[in-house]
């Protein structure tokens, strides 16, 4: 699969990628309540990725239950972030010493609608393409979600862009971060997915 090579050739070090075994199932303590066929399957799919990333760091499986907020409640001492979309499943996961959040965001290469810019993009800013600002920022937001549990709009995070690489900047304080502090990310177009991995460090 072409998208684990070129993934696996950014990931910095100490952070692990999976993807699902091919018989993924639940642990106890997943039982994730009603959901549709297809959104239990993915949800499936994202718990098998995540355990095959534990693996990867030498570590046993564990059970990854949601939390309240129906975010991931990662294994203690771990962080980590899951990402599906259609074709793929794919999640990262690092001791949380070393990488205080984590964030992955996978999306086929397909235009988005042009009518969803000023949802993505504030006025001004600018960006190599839409699709490119979503991945982006969806990567960065679940990155910053481990430290601040805050739930915001899509104008509270600016891209500054260096090539593939950017910088998610804040807009506003969000505690721990201030405005104008910025998480650094790093985009990958491959096998028909364009990915987006952002890491911030303990």
């Amino acid at each position: 699969m072409p998208e684990l090579a070129a993934l696996r050739a950014i990931l910095p070090e100490g952070v692990a990628l999976g993807l699902p075994s091919a018989t993924p199932a639940l642990m106890p303590g997943e039982v994730p309540g009603a959901m549709v066929p297809a959104r239990l399957a993915e949800f499936t799919a994202g718990r098998s990725a995540a355990r095959a990333a534990m693996a990867a760091l030498g570590l046993p499986p564990a059970a990854i239950p949601i939390g309240p907020d129906r975010a991931p409640e990662w294994p203690a001492g771990l962080t980590g972030s899951i990402t599906h979309c259609a074709g793929l499943c794919l999640a990262v996961m690092a001791p949380a010493t070393r990488w205080a959040g984590l964030g992955l965001d996978a999306e086929p290469l397909a235009p988005l609608a042009p009518d969803l810019a000023p949802t993505i993009l504030a006025p001004g800013e600018l960006a190599p393409g839409l699709l490119e600002a979503f991945v982006a920022k969806e990567a960065a937001y679940k990155a910053q979600y481990a430290l601040t549990r805050s739930l915001f709009d899509f104008h509270t995070l600016r891209l500054d862009w260096q090539g593939t690489a950017f910088q998610a900047r804040f807009t506003r304080p969000v505690p721990p971060f201030a405005s104008g502090d910025a998480l650094g990310g790093q985009l990958l177009r491959t096998g028909g997915h364009l990915m987006a991995l952002v890491a911030i460090a303990a």
